[in-house]
């Protein structure tokens, strides 16, 4: 009696079937069902499928006792839609009713096999590294391939890299396919690939440590692979944070963003962030999109593409975890959602994309109520070339806003404070419908320099010690004893007027 099996197509890209059969352990007719061809979401699936099928066939016509067949035979009880949603479950049942021997490389799939009491050949898969990651020394931070275009390589770390060519040979399409199917096999048999984004003409996934975009026409004039890999991982001790900062972030910061342009190295601070909490005995958990955090199984990575914003809403308000790592905030919903579960008390750190660190703050503008934000924002961390660059804390206070000189406009005013010296340098208010972002430091440098010009130029004629310098509206009034007045005011009075054109000020000299 003829064996008969069914096959996984994963043993396939593995190489299992293939040496099953050349060591003579599987003799006999093998069914592919015709399930693999279902739902495919881009021609390197189905060209790969296609492939394994005709490796399949050109292996078995060179034995006389091997033979394939595809299938289209469903199960009792299941749909041909249940294949795309649960391989395994098809694949036990089509096997019970065919009496069959099912063939696999996935462990999930022998263990149910063994389970059902159903005869199975199990082979760990041979890992194939794929050939792209030859590129990646431990400077590399990206690979960019495009048919037409030299390949380049991206070499460096966050904010000091340089462009590198690595081939003097021009690309082609070919080649980019090539890879493409190289990569997905090498997924298939890895379980390691996690697709965020698949669509007709672009994908984004997540293989290993290596995040990778692929764009083919008509989105792109030409078939093009980005591959983005972390250049190393920190621990939170090695950015060197004050002891004051170190503490705020362990007992006080709850509502935290990490702000900085691409590139810098915000997504490595967040993830050397969710280690820290973790080590503290803190349930962390993570939306991103794509999943390219590397982080300990303990802390649980879901992504924002498979599931919407009231899934993970529910999720995470019902499973409670200490604090929620938000990474790549970007449209309107994703700030309601930060918003959504700080209010609920979940710890909250976003990570946003700002030239400045005021810019992150102002994403949350128009979005949530004003008096609202130092609620849902207490610490805004900002990271230039992989390092903290500057800290921001928020508070509200009911104040004369800066600049404004009447009583009755008091009002409610969002103070952005620098974290270590507690210093203003902004202040967010309402006036009439507009909402106004008002530097504060800048002023304050513009009058330290002022002070400190008027200051140089008199100590030729006065003692710096018994100079007053006071700022009223846009005039310096500068205050001497009157035993120096008359000097001053013949000797020095067309240098203090050049000094008022340069800093484009007024400067008044008083007797006192």
């Amino acid at each position: 009696m003829t064996e008969k099996y069914v096959v996984d197509l994963q043993t396939v890209s593995s190489n299992t079937l293939r040496d099953l059969i050349v060591e003579g352990r599987v003799r006999g007719k093998l069914f592919i069902h015709t399930g693999y061809f279902k739902n495919l979401q881009s021609d390197e699936e189905l060209r790969s499928i296609s492939e394994s099928i005709l490796e399949i066939t050109n292996l078995a016509s060179l034995y006389e006792d091997v033979s394939t067949e595809l299938i289209s035979h469903i199960p009792k009880g299941l749909r041909i839609e249940d294949f795309v949603t649960d391989k395994n479950h098809f694949l036990i049942n089509l096997a019970l009713e065919l009496d069959c021997t099912i063939i696999t490389s996935d462990e999930g799939l022998a263990q149910m096999s063994k389970a059902s009491k159903i005869k199975y050949i199990y082979r760990e898969p041979e890992k194939k590294i794929p050939s792209f990651t030859k590129y990646f020394s431990e400077d590399v931070m990206s690979l960019h391939l495009k048919e037409g275009s030299y390949p380049y390589v991206k070499r460096g770390k966050p904010g000091r890299w340089s462009l590198e060519k690595i081939d003097e040979k021009l690309l082609t399409r070919a080649e980019l396919e090539s890879i493409a199917r190289e990569i997905y096999d090498y997924a298939k048999s890895s379980y390691e690939q996690v697709k965020e984004i698949d669509r007709k003409s672009s994908l984004i996934a997540q293989l290993g440590h290596y995040r990778i975009v692929l764009v083919k026409p008509p989105l792109s004039d030409g078939m093009e692979i980005t591959i983005v890999k972390p250049v190393k991982s920190l621990k939170l001790e090695d950015y060197r944070l004050s002891e004051r900062l170190m503490k705020r972030l362990e007992e006080q910061a709850e509502g935290i963003l990490i702000a900085g342009a691409p590139g810098m190295g915000k997504t490595t601070f967040a993830q050397a962030l969710a280690e820290f909490y973790l080590r503290k005995n803190k349930i962390v958990k993570t939306v991103e999109s794509p999943r390219d955090m590397n982080l300990p199984v303990e802390i649980t990575q879901y992504s924002k593409t498979h599931g919407s914003s009231e899934e993970l809403h529910d999720i995470l308000l019902l499973s409670r975890p200490d604090y929620t790592i938000f990474d790549e905030m970007r449209d309107t919903k994703d700030f309601e959602l930060y918003t959504d579960l700080r209010l609920a008390g979940i710890g909250m750190v976003g990570v946003i994309h700002a030239t400045t660190p005021i810019d992150a703050i102002q994403r949350f503008i128009n979005r949530v109520e004003l008096g609202m934000i130092p609620s849902i924002i207490d610490t805004v961390i900002y990271i230039k070339y992989g390092e903290i660059s500057k800290v921001y804390t928020l508070e509200t206070s009911v104040k004369i806003p800066h600049g404004l000189t009447e009583a009755d406009l008091t009002r409610p005013v969002v103070l952005v404070k620098d974290f270590e010296t507690e210093e203003p340098e902004y202040e967010i208010y309402v006036f009439g419908e507009r909402t106004f972002v008002v530097p504060i430091r800048k002023e304050q440098e513009e009058y330290d320099e002022t002070k400190k010009g008027i200051m140089k130029m008199l100590r030729k004629y006065v003692p710096s010690v018994e100079i007053e310098i006071e700022k009223k509206d846009d005039m310096y009034l500068v205050k001497v004893p009157i035993k120096y007045y008359n000097k001053v005011q013949h000797t020095a009075s067309k240098k203090l007027r050049r000094l008022a054109t340069r800093y484009e000020t007024a400067i008044e000299l008083i007797p006192i």
